[in-house]
Order: C-alpha cells, then structure tokens, then sequence
C-alpha cells in the first residue's frame, strides 16, 4: 500500500507577484502561485503595513493555490511594495500609481 502525501513537501512559490503600474482610480491586480494548497499564514502586505479583505482590498483564494490580491481605486499614495506571504515563502513586486497630467 502507497500513500502520497504532499504535507512533507515543502510549498514552492510556482509564480510570484510581478509589478505593476496604474493610473489613479484603476485597479491594480497582484496574484502568486503556490506549488499546492494547505500553505497555513497567508498575508498581504503594502509598504509593511497588513492587508485584510473590505471593499477596496480584495482578497481571493483559489483552489488554495492561485492567491489574488486586487486594490481597487488606487490613489498616488498607494504606490510601495506590495508583500505576499504564506508560512516561510515570501513574494513582492512594486506598484507605481501614476497621477494624470492634464
């Protein structure tokens, strides 16, 4: 009799995030790829300061693999680095808001 247990293998990032220029007022999308779901600790981060789900911080789950970060209505201020974190394994990228020159 074989069990196969993934629990053992350590959880890979397959895809990380990759930064991202908007304008004001766009949104701005970030998504990472684990290697298999059950990774425990998952958290967002902009500039240091923790993200949680409302209506213009999104955060989505998919097959417990696929996690989506969408900030919506994004203002100048919300440019930094934004921080995907699940256990151990740790993905940013940059997010440039661009103000719109008249």
């Amino acid at each position: 009799l074989l069990l196969l247990c993934h629990a053992e293998e350590a959880a890979v990032i397959v895809s990380g995030l990759r930064s991202t220029d908007v304008f004001v007022g766009e949104s701005a999308t970030f998504t990472c790829e684990l290697s298999h779901p059950g990774v425990k600790n998952v958290q967002w981060w902009l500039d240091g300061t923790p993200l949680h789900n409302n209506l213009v911080t999104e955060i989505s789950e998919q097959d417990g693999r696929i996690h989506t970060l969408t900030l919506n209505d994004v203002a100048c201020h919300d440019s930094g680095t934004v921080t995907f974190r699940a256990g151990s394994l740790i993905s940013s990228a940059k997010l440039l808001v661009k103000g719109i020159s008249l």
